[in-house]
């Protein structure tokens, strides 16, 4: 099964590569940015929440934003590698400033 990814831009205009996994895949056990999701018409997506954490493979449905998102309509969780600490933050920052997703207000 070939991966699918997305590239979301920032404010900043740097590109960011992400992964695509339906709600519920189990995540890699490593640091990263995630973008919880929902599909608008095949290739275009809403972002719906940004967050970055040490371990993406946490149970997202006690996320503190999880009843937000589920009304929102996520389908998909996003996700984007990075060990940085620094630099997890500022594409965070990067990537909330640019999309303004609904369930980080």
């Amino acid at each position: 099964m070939a991966e699918v990814t997305i590239d979301w831009k920032g404010a900043s205009g740097k590109i960011y590569r992400y992964w695509i996994v339906p709600m519920g895949t189990p995540l890699q056990a490593k640091p990263g940015n995630y973008i919880f999701s929902r599909q608008t018409a095949p290739g275009f997506w809403t972002p719906l929440y940004v967050g970055q954490t040490e371990n993406l493979d946490i149970r997202f449905d006690n996320h503190h934003k999880a009843a937000s998102i589920k009304r929102a309509g996520a389908t998909h969780i996003h996700q984007h590698l990075s060990a940085d600490d620094k630099a997890r933050l500022a594409e965070e920052t990067d990537l909330i400033r640019q999309w303004k997703p609904p369930c980080n207000g």
